[in-house]
């Protein structure tokens, strides 16, 4: 099966916004009822953007590391939304404005990148967006297709002067100093010449987008409300156009944690670096009191399913847990990928003890070679099966009781791992497992 058939079964008959647009519900308002908006430029010309014709947007992603992750998650499903709606995006990928680094939200200078770092980076991100977003056109109805594009191919054409001329006057330094993220930075580590440059870079990006492609709406988080609104009035003082900005809120869990951080690591989209059972396996254990935000956000279930599953409470909520792991998890990784995570949750979750055979359970491969020499611990184990980031965090957890192998409880795990052959089911906690082999 090719990408694009496989994108194509994968894609449901119709979603909550294709639905909402037969109704004629307005694009702003669905997004303000899903809990997309924050803060809006001109709500009332934008809505009137929206119901004249279709409305070119984007959201920029700047390529930081080798994955998009949830956190992402929020301009991607933007995007897609107002994609099912008729509109068309553009994801960005932010090769030219990475090389700068956004200073917002960061206390310290991001470290500097080598092009290569840039390259790979991009190179692996900008294939991310295929599952969410149609670049061909047709995939979800009548939608224009999307456009992708990386905003190196034009900052790295700029000659410095002009761009100075024609972009740089029209910037008050009190004021950018005056912002949040440019005055903490001056008053705690300070900020480079560089660093003072990504408000510029950024609103030329909307100008160019404008310019090019017609482009009306930048989104992005709430933490890019003054670069946006930047942007937006770039555009109107160079080419006197209603252009417009939206922002979402930050999320954050019920329990205060950055959105999308799973035993402090970022929940990755490339299946490489977040498997798609851990991937599943966060969704369906998330608090109680966020799930119906997530589905919300992070599906396309109409509004009455979203309440009709989260309409109980306790228990109960484990079927709208188990509909959004479902859901962001199909998204993401497509049905095959899906339903081979949900299989291995029954296996280990379905309330008998799980069969070690069960090839659908995550798997870790430790060579039998190297458990022959006697040097491997059962601590070293745990690390290199992936569910203890060292040793060290491996001893802490036995002492607190958290870890075993086939059920049974392991105290001691400095002494050596003597497994020489076949399977094992390591477990930390009461929801991490993995298979163990050696072979």
């Amino acid at each position: 099966m090719t990408a694009t058939e496989q994108q194509l079964q994968d894609a449901p008959a119709r979603t909550a916004p294709q639905i909402a647009r037969e109704a004629g519900i307005n694009p702003l308002d669905y997004l303000i009822e899903r809990g997309y908006v924050q803060d809006v430029t001109n709500p009332d010309a934008l809505r009137a953007a929206f119901a004249s014709g279709p409305v070119t947007a984007y959201v920029g992603f700047d390529p930081t590391a080798r994955s998009l992750h949830v956190g992402h998650m929020m301009g991607i499903m933007a995007l897609a939304t107002l994609q099912r709606f008729g509109h068309r995006p553009i994801a960005l990928g932010g090769g030219g404005t990475v090389m700068v680094g956004d200073p917002s939200g960061k206390t310290s200078t991001r470290p500097q990148m080598t092009i290569e770092a840039i390259q790979d980076n991009l190179s692996n991100i900008l294939t991310q967006f295929d599952r969410y977003i149609d670049f061909a056109g047709g995939r979800f109805g009548d939608n224009p297709p999307a456009i992708l594009a990386n905003n190196a191919d034009w900052l790295l054409e700029l000659r410095y002067i002009e761009f100075l001329r024609e972009i740089g006057r029209h910037f008050s330094v009190n004021e950018m100093l005056a912002t949040d993220t440019y005055r903490t930075r001056l008053e705690t580590t300070g900020l480079n010449f560089v660093e003072f440059n990504y408000r510029l870079v950024q609103s030329y990006d909307f100008l160019h987008l404008y310019r090019t492609y017609d482009c009306r709406l930048q989104m992005g988080g709430t933490d890019q409300w003054s670069n946006i609104v930047a942007g937006v009035d770039r555009v109107r003082r160079v080419e006197s156009a209603d252009v417009f900005a939206v922002v979402w809120p930050l999320l954050t869990t019920a329990s205060g944690q950055k959105m999308g951080k799973s035993e402090g690591n970022s929940l990755w989209l490339d299946p490489t670096m977040t498997s798609p059972y851990d991937f599943y396996q966060y969704w369906v254990n998330v608090d109680d009191a966020d799930v119906e935000k997530l589905l919300r956000l992070y599906t396309f279930l109409p509004m009455e399913r979203i309440r009709e599953l989260t309409s109980v409470d306790g228990a109960a909520l484990r079927e709208a847990k188990q509909a959004l792991a479902h859901e962001v998890t199909e998204l993401t990784h497509g049905t095959e990928a899906t339903a081979e995570a949900e299989a291995a949750s029954r296996a280990l979750f379905g309330g008998g003890k799980a069969t070690i055979d069960d090839s659908s359970i995550p798997t870790a491969t430790i060579a039998a070679s190297d458990v022959a020499t006697g040097e491997i611990t059962i601590a070293e184990a745990f690390v290199r099966s992936g569910l203890c980031g060292s040793r060290g965090e491996a001893r802490r957890l036995a002492q607190q009781g958290g870890l075993s192998i086939d059920d049974e409880k392991i105290d001691d795990v400095d002494q050596p791992f003597t497994q020489t052959s076949g399977a094992a089911l390591f477990r930390v906690g009461k929801k991490r497992y993995m298979r163990v082999v050696v072979e």
